[in-house]
């Protein structure tokens, strides 16, 4: 099944370093591209500044990167559909976990709001080791810190776990069902006047074996590839 995503829809992906973001976006954006839908597939600013710098960068840096990769999802998602690496929400939790520096949170999250579908993905893939990370250590307050935020926002997400092909199967079952949910929200709201909505079970939980069993069950009855 391939999902109906209309022009401006961004597939944000956020989450902890080593947690395969950067694939799965890619694999993402490739399968909607294998199935006929243009997209737009926007990579992480953050990483692109600190190899351009070659280094990490300083607190009252933190402001401009989160605006450039705010501004690349919105001039892509003028065109067409959009499948983001990160966003800048990920940019405001990385300045609140280094720097105790709250204040990028409202703009990120204002930006995230727009955003059609936020896939967060867990922390089950194995640690890459790269010079420009704080270590494996640092994975689990990052990943706390962004359901936190998501939470006190009240923005709608769904966990993806899984390796290689699972990982891209499960973040696609999600994708459709949110997308289908969408599409029936709008059709309500046209019918009934009602706030076109989705929810995701489980969408607020930190309890992994819950979230294991949620794809588990997604994967049982999800469509072939």
């Amino acid at each position: 099944m391939t999902p109906n995503l209309p022009t401006g829809c961004v597939i944000a992906l956020v989450g902890a370093e080593s947690t395969g973001k950067t694939e799965l976006s890619r694999a993402i954006a490739q399968r909607l591209q294998d199935r006929g839908t243009p997209v737009t597939l926007v990579g992480e600013y953050l990483r692109e500044w600190c190899e351009r710098e070659g280094r990490t960068p300083r607190p009252d840096e933190q402001q401009a990167i989160a605006d450039e990769q705010r501004r690349r999802i919105d001039a892509a998602a003028a065109t067409g559909v959009v499948v983001a690496d990160t966003t800048a929400l990920m940019t405001a939790v990385y300045s609140e976990q280094l720097f105790a520096d709250t204040s990028l949170y409202d703009s990120a999250l204002a930006a995230q709001r727009r955003y059609a579908i936020t896939l967060l993905t867990a922390l089950d893939l194995p640690w890459v080791a790269d010079d420009m990370r704080d270590g494996p250590h640092a994975r689990q307050p990052t990943d706390t810190l962004v359901r936190a935020a998501l939470t006190r926002a009240g923005l709608s997400y769904a966990v993806v776990h899984g390796s290689g092909g699972e990982r891209l199967a499960n973040a696609w079952n999600a994708i459709n069902t949110i997308a289908g949910n969408e599409g029936r929200a709008r059709t309500r709201t046209r019918r009934d006047a009602k706030p076109a909505s989705w929810t995701w079970p489980c969408e607020k939980c930190s309890d992994p074996e819950c979230e294991h069993k949620l794809f588990s069950d997604l994967m049982a009855r999800r469509d072939p590839p």
